[in-house]
């Protein structure tokens, strides 16, 4: 790699740090993500409003603050072109706060949490926890309000049991979800308020009458992203599944020409099945579609046309545990994205699909590697699998090799990231329908 290339990965690696550092929830991800489209000339649309939408122009809507659909309208013919498309989605595993959630026993208050997702619970011990999310409160005047927060500061913990205390704790050391793991904010004193609404209304609103009424928050790790390693090998940060790729996206589209049509969806709710408004499988993005090409026939001639690349993280082989990976689709941190491949389609790629990401992979010198797991192991998905078979658009599923899928802390290549946004940069400006015809069979 020339030392061009490396300063240009090196500027990759800090933006992306930088963007994890704000987006603790997928509402503050679908924030950053709307300024920075902002920024570059893409402008927002409301679903609610009618659309006028121009050739070449660039646009992005968001539904529920969670889930963003970037895309530009290209200005060649998309039923000869087709409309290429990368998924990712803004939810990780993590802790969130319960609606009635004041735990106030042995001089401690703590706080309700309901696991999000498949979160691995072990490494949320012992760490300097903050809260942030969504915030719907009621003014004194009777109007209704929202506000994204964050505390920012480490304002709660959840201590570990001591060893004495539990002497097989590194045998068997297992969690009760329920009794276990509510973090510690405060020692009880008279002074001191214990409802948390009020708290919310006193740190972010204070001197304000106002009602909190509702709010979507999230424990996180305050812990900042980090490049680590003896070489500076590696990127440690909480929320790489699947903030990666949502930013990975949306730095290519960021380089798309205008010629080309490109869209970029990242959904909420994919680490709870996809399952809403604007998770994969609900509507999003059939509506979009649906409004920028209203003739039914037409729009589906273009979605045969098009391809959906689904990106998010590969299980990397860990060097402790190699006998958890199938001996021959281990991939290796830094050695290139993974095509991931799954006969029971927990992942939606096909011979086809991966034969063209292959191709876009070889024409910009990009290495690829290939994940599948054992078959004496249960298989994880992502929304490719939902909005291939909820759109009907061929697709395929690729991820950054990753260590610690689902802790507070993962694990990613400093390279991998790149690679990959220089693959679907590629992909966003290449000319010629993404697809091989099922009539060249």
């Amino acid at each position: 790699m020339s030392s061009l290339e490396t300063a240009d990965r090196d500027e990759f690696n800090h933006r992306l740090l930088e963007f994890l550092a704000k987006s603790p929830t997928p509402f503050h991800c679908v924030s950053t993500m709307s300024k920075i489209l902002s920024e570059h000339g893409f402008t927002k649309l409301n679903e609610t409003d009618s659309w006028t939408l121009e050739d070449g122009g660039r646009y992005f809507l968001t539904r529920n603050g969670s889930s963003i659909i970037a895309f530009v309208k290209g200005e060649e013919s998309m039923l000869e072109q087709g409309i290429r498309l990368v998924g990712a989605h803004t939810d990780s595993p993590c802790l969130m706060v319960k609606p009635k959630p004041e735990l106030a026993k042995h001089g401690y208050v703590r706080v309700g949490v309901e696991v999000y997702g498949g979160a691995l619970l072990n490494p949320w011990f012992d760490r300097d926890l903050s809260i942030a999310g969504r915030m719907v409160y009621k003014t004194a005047q009777g109007e209704l309000g929202q506000m994204l927060v964050d505390f920012a500061d480490a304002v709660a913990v959840i201590p570990s049991l001591a060893i004495h205390l539990d002497r097989q704790a590194n045998d068997t050391k297992t969690i009760n979800p329920q009794t276990e793991i509510a973090p510690i904010l405060f020692l009880q004193a008279d002074h001191r308020i214990t409802d948390f609404r009020q708290c919310l209304a006193s740190r972010f609103l204070p001197g304000q009458a106002v009602e909190i009424l509702d709010y979507d928050l999230y424990f996180y790790d305050t812990q900042p992203p980090a490049i680590i390693g003896l070489y500076q090998d590696f990127i440690a940060s909480a929320r790489l599944d699947n903030l990666l790729s949502c930013f990975v996206g949306l730095e290519s589209l960021l380089t798309a020409t205008g010629s080309q049509s490109c869209l970029l969806i990242c959904n909420d709710h994919e680490e709870v099945g996809s399952t809403s408004a604007c998770g994969a499988q609900g509507p999003m993005l059939a509506n979009l579609l649906e409004r920028l090409i209203p003739d039914a026939e037409l729009r589906m001639q273009i979605i045969n046309r098009s391809l959906l690349v689904s990106t998010d993280n590969a299980h990397g082989i860990h060097p402790n545990f190699p006998a958890k990976h199938d001996e021959n689709h281990g991939p290796v941190l830094n050695k290139g994205p993974a095509i991931k491949i799954n006969v029971k389609q927990r992942y939606a790629t096909n011979s086809l699909t991966s034969a063209l990401f292959r191709h876009m992979a070889a024409e910009v010198g990009v290495d690829l590697q290939t994940f599948v797991s054992r078959n004496d192991m249960p298989c994880g998905s992502t929304i490719g699998p939902i909005t291939s078979t909820e759109v009907g658009v061929p697709s395929l599923d690729v991820g950054v090799p990753t260590f610690a899928m689902h802790s507070i802390r993962e694990l990613a290549g400093t390279r991998d990231g790149f690679a990959l946004k220089t693959v679907l940069g590629h992909f966003f400006r290449r000319q010629g329908a993404p697809v091989v015809a099922d009539a060249a069979l």
